[in-house]
């Protein structure tokens, strides 16, 4: 697992005050791309719902879905996480055939650009789109409508690698992400028990 920061710096604009980088960090700079970010995993979630209560033909439906949530996942892959976080990561596979994943980011100086509505708008997402294929899942295995079953997997499976990619990315390619969950709760735990040994 590699990690690389990206060498392109951020060049300041000259005679910008601390309120015009405010107000510029609030604008959106990339509208179109938080536009398209939302708008491929909305309409798959959305044909899908419409889909399953109206009962139209299958065969269109998964098709107009799958090649929703491919579009989703190579505009977020490849355009949206590196426009609205500064943030990529990808496969590659070297001479000798080993497959290595590398997570990049922008230099900490850089992601200071990064709007914040942009970023929220990204991580909202990021994370509530996947849950909404999780429960289609379930949805989908109680209800019998086995049939759907290879949709909805590719749902998650789509939307959770993204989602994992650009986790590891934020915390790091080569943090081990069980680690770092176990040393937080470690510390979360340790902080507790200090706190009752101080009180009488």
């Amino acid at each position: 697992m590699l990690r690389q920061d990206s060498v392109e710096g951020d060049v300041p604009l000259f005679h910008e005050d601390e309120h015009e980088v405010r107000e510029r960090k609030s604008k959106m700079k990339h509208p179109l791309a938080s536009f398209f970010h939302l708008f491929f995993r909305t309409m798959a979630i959305l044909i899908y719902l419409l889909c399953e209560l109206f009962s139209g033909s299958f065969i269109v439906s998964m098709v107009a879905i799958i090649l929703l949530l491919s579009c989703d996942f190579w505009t977020v892959k490849n355009v949206t996480g590196r426009l609205l976080v500064g943030l990529r990561w990808w496969n590659q596979v070297d001479e000798d055939g080993q497959s290595h994943w590398v997570f990049e980011a922008r230099k900490e100086t850089s992601r200071k650009t990064v709007s914040n509505s942009e970023s929220r708008i990204f991580w909202l997402g990021l994370i509530v789109c996947p849950i909404f294929w999780v429960i289609f899942v379930f949805s989908t295995v109680f209800s019998f409508r086995i049939k759907w079953l290879g949709v909805v997997i590719m749902g998650v499976t789509l939307q959770w690698a993204n989602l994992y990619g650009y986790v590891r990315c934020k915390v790091g390619g080569g943090t081990n992400l069980r680690t770092m969950a176990t040393n937080y709760l470690g510390l979360q735990l340790f902080k507790q028990t200090l706190n009752k040994t101080e009180e009488p």
